[in-house]
């Protein structure tokens, strides 16, 4: 008989457990008004920066006061339990992908399908982070500000 394994690791199950859990929330936030949502997307931020280790915490606290410096339209949420911020129709822009989430060798700060970053043929989604000067943190700012529709 073959051996069975796992198609789904521990880390990306609970990550889906997550986002089913933020998927009933965002069902019953709908009824709330923006500045309400806005509080409480940017509590559930809080609440996950604070579980990471200091280094993590560190690059995660200095991404979302850029992205709201950046982009103060979007609005901050979680995705599969990850610090993120969504446009007006609820789709996710950008996220914050600690390495400590799926153990692995770096953090990275991601974009989604709805940012807008189509250069040519070839533009990169996901970027690597190990520290962040104030070089990177305006980098990131420009393709925030692009990716939110705001560049210009």
């Amino acid at each position: 008989m073959a051996e069975k394994t796992e198609t789904f690791s521990a880390e990306e199950r609970a990550a889906m457990k997550d986002r089913v859990k933020e998927s009933r929330s965002r069902s019953s936030a709908k009824k709330k008004d923006p500045e309400t949502a806005r509080r409480d997307g940017d509590a559930e931020i809080a609440e996950k920066l604070a579980a990471l280790s200091d280094e993590e915490r560190a690059l995660g606290e200095a991404l979302r006061t850029m992205v709201s410096e950046s982009a103060p339209h979007l609005m901050p949420r979680t995705y599969y339990g990850m610090p993120a911020w969504a446009n007006e129709a609820g789709k996710v822009v950008c996220f914050f992908k600690p390495k400590s989430k799926f153990k692995v060798r770096y953090s990275t700060f991601e974009f989604e399908a709805p940012a807008t970053l189509d250069e040519g043929n070839v533009w990169p989604t996901a970027y690597a982070v190990t520290a962040l000067d104030k070089a990177d943190l305006a980098f990131l700012a420009e393709r925030v500000r692009r990716a939110a529709g705001t560049d210009g």
